[in-house]
């Protein structure tokens, strides 16, 4: 569909697995969606990793470029894979190259999280937690203080997430078929929902490459269901995946001097927004021990709300254009 341009503000959220834009009016009202794929410049370099956001743009109804001028006032765009300050320089300067914004400002997508989950009308002040494919975790402060880790992976000594808890899974699995660890229902639930008899044919199989490794995703509800069932090992799995995210949440905390405040904690991502009760517990329970004062929520919502609140932030729209984007996401 055709848009009116220039909109007040380009709402991009962009993870691993897809890309969503908002273009919106000053006054919060959507006007245009479009969505493509993963956001990956790590794998596919800058300037490819952008045109997946041109292209979720042009579904978008629009084509950057068309009219000879900006999309929006401003772009707002919180990205995954956005982890130091070096790499948000260089994808804000691919953005600002393509003409979308007058102003462009670049964030990483857990920034996205914790502004969609703060309560209506407060200030830039709390601590969110992310946990999809991989996890996260950023704190703000209304002074302009912000907490935040590396989250590339193991070197940056992170656990978990989506794929992190597919592999332990499968690690815990394959040793309890061959004998090197204890026994675990994980050993013939995985390799049946990928459809095997066994861990040693479903490892053949992926090794070999003959499973897509999209399907990888599939094996982390299996380990939540085996851990529901009371089976240890996927359980241990499932409590040090909790003890995670409140490690996470009290540091960031910590380093905002927030723990003696009440303060929220904004949870969320494929992994938290499912409300595994197991997972869910434990979390609540480790943060009344350790950050007694935090205010958990869990955000469902689309993290392109929070891309499109802090772009509503920038343009310094009222606080009735922020209510009626919160409106339209739900």
């Amino acid at each position: 569909m055709g848009v009116t341009l220039p909109a007040a503000v380009l709402a991009i959220d962009a993870g691993n697995s897809k890309t969503d834009v908002a273009l919106l009016g000053a006054d919060g009202s959507v006007l245009a969606t479009g969505q493509a794929g993963g956001f990956q410049p790590p794998r596919t370099g800058v300037p490819a990793a952008v045109d997946v956001l041109a292209e979720a743009l042009a579904r978008a109804g629009v084509r950057p470029g068309a009219g000879g001028g900006p999309v929006a006032a401003h772009v707002s765009a919180c990205l995954a894979n956005a982890d130091f300050p070096v790499e948000e320089r260089r994808l804000a300067r691919e953005i600002e190259r393509r003409g979308w914004g007058r102003t462009t400002a670049v964030h990483n997508d857990t920034f996205a999280l914790l502004r969609a989950g703060l309560p209506t009308g407060a200030g830039p002040r709390g601590v969110a937690v992310v946990c999809g494919a991989g996890i996260n975790c950023v704190g703000m402060t209304p002074d302009g203080r912000t907490a935040r880790f590396p989250a590339v992976g193991r070197i940056s000594g992170d656990w978990g997430g989506g794929g992190g808890l597919a592999e332990e899974a499968l690690w815990f699995a394959a040793r309890a078929e061959d004998g090197r660890g204890a026994a675990t229902e994980l050993a013939r639930a995985l390799p049946a929902r990928l459809g095997h008899g066994s861990m040693a044919s479903l490892i053949e199989a992926m090794h070999l490459g003959d499973v897509p490794a999209v399907r990888r995703h599939e094996l982390t509800p299996v380990l939540f269901e085996v851990a529901d069932a009371g089976d240890a090992v996927a359980l241990s799995l499932v409590h040090r995946q909790a003890d995670e995210v409140v490690a996470m949440a009290v540091v960031a905390l910590g380093r905002l001097g927030l723990l003696d405040e009440e303060v929220p904690v904004v949870l969320g991502g494929g992994v938290l927004a499912a409300r595994h009760p197991r997972l869910d517990e434990r979390i609540a329970a480790g943060l009344a021990e350790r950050a007694p004062h935090a205010r958990v929520t869990v955000v469902t919502a689309p993290p392109v709300l929070g891309a499109g609140l802090l772009g509503l932030d920038a343009v310094g729209a009222p606080a009735e254009a922020h209510g009626k984007l919160r409106a339209h996401f739900g």
